[in-house]
């Protein structure tokens, strides 16, 4: 029998100005988990009246971007046109394809009274025959994505197929994404059905085979085995898990791309202002230097 852990990936502080985020993906230990190549744990960071967050807009190609809060809210604009809230327990699943611009901002009623934001951002690439789809986004309220209690851990599904729930959120490569809680503890037995799995501690403590994982560690699960995660008293982790593309997934700021030269070609558009524009929006993040 193998060891259930294969990897821990330590996370790596990034400041964004108005928040700093725990980068988790990509990590040279591990690049990606499937089909996921970005993972970013935002907050939870705590802003005073009259303070927010104001991501301006930004491009992004050949992924889909997944939001998901725990605390707080976010005003997400788009170059197609959609204009949404998210709030806790939802998703907002934008697919850039051939390419989309957005923003993400705290709205008017966050701004007015002390506030929290506390999230998950993460990116999955797309199939290389989807690569350039058209751009599209999806909002799914809370209440749509399916949820069952195992033990006494509360799952809700974002993604894919697991633990007998399938979410309503479109994916064609083998995928899961959920949400796992437990508020006076339990377990949570991980099933060998991807060949890539990993869990991401948000809060409390998790163990497995004696050894304690804490808040802001992805453990990497060895494949073909059932792994049983022991869950402490208020503990939270993602559970994230796929497929590997048989392609390299290459990252450059904002771009992903099976191709190189696809990357390229999205730093001179942006560059150039080629990209459609947020309704409503002037400002826009540059190119990095």
């Amino acid at each position: 029998m193998s060891l259930p852990v294969t990897n821990v990936i330590e996370p790596r502080p990034r400041d964004l100005g108005d928040f700093v985020v725990r980068r988790v993906l990509p990590s040279g230990r591990q690049p990606t988990v499937g089909p996921f190549v970005f993972f970013d744990h935002m907050g939870p960071a705590d802003f005073p009246p009259g303070k927010g967050i104001d991501v301006r807009p930004h491009p992004h190609i050949n992924l889909a971007t997944v939001t998901y809060l725990f605390e707080g809210s976010l005003m997400h604009r788009d170059s197609v046109g959609a204009t949404q809230n998210i709030e806790p327990g939802a998703v907002n699943w934008m697919t850039a394809g051939r390419g989309i611009v957005h923003s993400e901002r705290s709205n008017d009623a966050f701004r007015q009274q002390q506030s929290r934001i506390h999230g998950i951002q993460s990116w999955v690439a797309l199939p290389v025959t989807e690569e350039e789809c058209e751009p599209s986004f999806k909002h799914y309220p809370s209440d749509r994505l399916p949820e069952t209690t195992i033990g006494t851990v509360a799952v809700r599904l974002i993604a894919g197929q697991a633990f007998g729930l399938s979410s309503p959120v479109p994916f064609s490569h083998p995928i899961a994404y959920a949400d796992c809680e437990a508020e006076l503890g339990g377990e949570l037995t991980i099933d060998p059905e991807y060949s890539e799995r990993a869990i991401y501690v948000v809060e409390g403590a998790v163990n497995i085979t004696g050894t304690r994982y804490e808040p802001g560690q992805m453990i990497l699960l060895s494949a073909g085995e059932a792994v049983t995660i022991g869950l402490s008293d208020a503990s939270r982790m993602m559970y994230l898990a796929g497929e590997p593309f048989p392609e390299t997934r290459h990252i450059w700021w904002n771009f992903v791309s099976s191709r190189l030269e696809r990357i390229q070609q999205a730093k001179h558009d942006w560059r150039e202002g080629k990209f459609d524009a947020v309704p409503g929006e002037d400002e826009f993040i540059p190119l990095p230097e």
